[in-house]
């Protein structure tokens, strides 16, 4: 049998009404004004996706297609920097990191180490780096 065949896979950007149960909340509430409302907020739910798509497929903000129904390419990024202010992003590693440990869905079988984050150190140490060997250097004679 072909593999994948028959089997539909969800798009990386689109999130199922459980996984949207555990981050819906962890977004912040915005009050709509009362006096001048203005228009109405995209939800949030299909804004999240859309931000999704950009960054998963690289796609300019601006070439965001309206088709999609996740909002303006504008309103994807401004509600990007929002949520990046508010601090959701952290927010939802923990909480995600915290679902997968409870369903010991955790491997660490392919874990990377970053090396742009552990000091590399290169040929030769400096003298300044040198390690101290407990005695002074020799004076030189001239």
């Amino acid at each position: 049998m072909i593999r994948g065949c028959g089997v539909a896979r969800p798009k990386p950007w689109e999130v199922d009404d459980e996984l949207w149960a555990v981050l819906g909340p962890l977004l912040p509430e915005v009050e709509r004004r009362l006096r001048h409302p203005g228009r109405k907020r995209h939800p949030d739910r299909l804004v999240f996706q859309g931000v999704l798509f950009a960054l998963h497929t690289g796609i300019a903000w601006e070439h965001l297609p309206q088709e999609l129904g996740f909002g303006s390419g504008m309103t994807c990024w401004r509600r990007l920097a929002e949520w990046t202010g508010a601090g959701v992003w952290p927010r939802f590693h923990e909480v995600l990191l915290a679902e997968l440990r409870g369903a010991n869905a955790l491997g660490f079988s392919r874990a990377a180490v970053d090396g742009s984050h552990i000091r590399a150190l290169k040929g030769k140490p400096r003298p300044d780096e040198a390690p101290s060997t407990g005695a002074e250097p020799a004076a030189s004679t001239i």
